[in-house]
C-alpha cells in the first residue's frame, strides 16, 4: 500500500464522495478513484459498494478507518503546530541567564513574551556568564543574557543599555535616609562585595580607590543575589545593579543611587554562525523593551 492509495481512501471517508476527496487532496477525480482501486486489489477486499456516482463504505472500510482516524488526527494536529510555529505562537525557547537579573528584568520579560504565547513554553536557567555562553555557543541554550566583557568563539554579541549600580543598606542605617549616597561617605563602612573575578567589583574598586575611599570588607560572594539577601540579614552594605537590588527593597532594606557614576555592562547573545530562532529574536526585542521601560521608571 501507497500512502497515497491510504489517503484517498482516508479523504473519501472523511468527505463521503470522490468529488469531496479529489478537492481536499488537490487533485482531479480520476487519481481518487484509481488509488481506491488500486488499494483494494492490494489488500484483497471491496472498501466501497458503487451504486452510480454514490460510494457506500464497506464494514471492512469501517473497521480501517477507525485505526486510520487517530493517526491522521494527529497529522492535522502536527500541521497545526506547524502553522502556529510559523507564527510564534507555538515551539519552545530556552534561555540562560545570569542569577543577578532572574528576580526582575527576566522574569517580566517572559511575563511579556508568553502573554500573547500561551502555547509556547520556555525554559529559564541561571548559570554564570562563561558557563551561558559555552552553552548559547554549543546551542544547548537558544539566547543568553551575560554580563561584559566576555570573549567567547561561536556567539553573536549585541551589548544592552547601560545598568546602573545601587548601593543596597538597612534600612535603620546612618545613610538610609539620604535620597542620593556619595561613594565617599563609604570609607569604613561594612561592606559585601561582589567577587574578584566579576567585572563589576573590578569598577567598584577602581571608583573607591579613585576617591581614595577604603571600606571594611567583611564578605566576598560571586552572586548579587546573595550579597542582598546578606545587607538583608544585618551583615552590612553593599554595591550591585539597581536593577537587581530593586527586588529586594522592603522595609528593612532601601535602595538608594549614588552620586558618582558607576554601571554595569550586560549583553544578549546568541549562537554563531547559522539562523537565529524567531522566538529568540522577538524574547530579545521584549527585553530590551523591559529595561528600557525599567530604567524610564527610575530616571
Amino acid at each position: 500500500m501507497s500512502l497515497r492509495q491510504i489517503e484517498a481512501f482516508y479523504s473519501v471517508m472523511r468527505t463521503g464522495t470522490v468529488v469531496g476527496a479529489a478537492q481536499m487532496m488537490s487533485v482531479t477525480q480520476p487519481a481518487v478513484s484509481r488509488a481506491i482501486a488500486h488499494l483494494e486489489i492490494r489488500i484483497g477486499y471491496k472498501l466501497f459498494e458503487r451504486n452510480g456516482r454514490k460510494l457506500a463504505a464497506t464494514p471492512e472500510a469501517q473497521a480501517l478507518y477507525a485505526e486510520l482516524e487517530p493517526i491522521y488526527g494527529n497529522l492535522d494536529r502536527i500541521a497545526q503546530v506547524a502553522h502556529d510555529i510559523g507564527l510564534q505562537q507555538a515551539g519552545a525557547l530556552r534561555i540562560a541567564t545570569l542569577p543577578a537579573l532572574s528576580q526582575s528584568l527576566i522574569p517580566r520579560t517572559v511575563a511579556r513574551f508568553i502573554a500573547t504565547r500561551p502555547q509556547v513554553s520556555v525554559l529559564v536557567q541561571t548559570l554564570p556568564s562563561r558557563q551561558i555562553a559555552e552553552m548559547v555557543a554549543t546551542k544547548q541554550f537558544d539566547i543568553g543574557v551575560v554580563e561584559l566583557p566576555l570573549s567567547q568563539p561561536s556567539i553573536s554579541i549585541e551589548p544592552l543599555s547601560p545598568l546602573e549600580l545601587a548601593l543596597v543598606l538597612p534600612s535603620s542605617h546612618r545613610l538610609a535616609r539620604r535620597k542620593r549616597i556619595s561613594l565617599k561617605e563609604l570609607d569604613g563602612e561594612r561592606m559585601i562585595l561582589l567577587s574578584r573575578q566579576s567585572y563589576i567589583r573590578f569598577q567598584i574598586d577602581d571608583a573607591l580607590s579613585k576617591l581614595h575611599v577604603s571600606p571594611q570588607v567583611v564578605t566576598e560572594t560571586p552572586s548579587s543575589l546573595i550579597a542582598c539577601a546578606l545587607v538583608a540579614a544585618g551583615v552590612g552594605i553593599t554595591f550591585v545593579t539597581r536593577i537587581t537590588a530593586e527586588a529586594f527593597a522592603s522595609a528593612d532594606v532601601v535602595v538608594r543611587p549614588v552620586v558618582e557614576e558607576v554601571e554595569g555592562r550586560c549583553a544578549i547573545i546568541f549562537p554563531y554562525p547559522g539562523k537565529r530562532l524567531a522566538l529568540a529574536e522577538t524574547f530579545a526585542a521584549d527585553l530590551r523593551e523591559e529595561l528600557r521601560l525599567q530604567q524610564k521608571s527610575k530616571s
